[in-house]
């Protein structure tokens, strides 16, 4: 699985490259705090793939890292070669990024 840090995706947004954001954090948690990607809470990742881009690089985040981990194994067996975990989720964007960030 292909793995990202909090500092390139801050880079890649900083360069206004052409990538998706995918959280699959559930809304109540999208609604507390969010890098301004599409959420897609992890239980209807499947249902809702068909929003997922194939043709550009997707990060995958949630929380810490597990729920997109598990996100992207569902997607890869789907066919999907493109994703990466944004390591650490929102807490490691929160520690080493945004300190003033709200998390739960």
């Amino acid at each position: 699985m292909k793995e990202i840090s909090v500092e390139e995706l801050k880079s890649k947004i900083d360069n206004n490259e052409d990538f998706q954001l995918i959280d699959v954090r559930e809304t109540f948690e999208y609604e507390v705090s969010n890098l301004d990607g599409e959420n897609i809470p992890l239980a209807s990742v499947l249902l809702e793939k068909d929003k997922i881009s194939k043709d550009k690089p997707v990060i995958v985040h949630c929380r810490s890292g597990k729920r997109s981990a598990q996100a992207i194994m569902l997607l890869e067996k789907e066919g999907y070669d493109n994703l990466s975990n944004l390591v650490g989720g929102i807490l490691a964007w929160k520690e080493d990024i945004d300190p003033d960030m709200d998390v739960y």
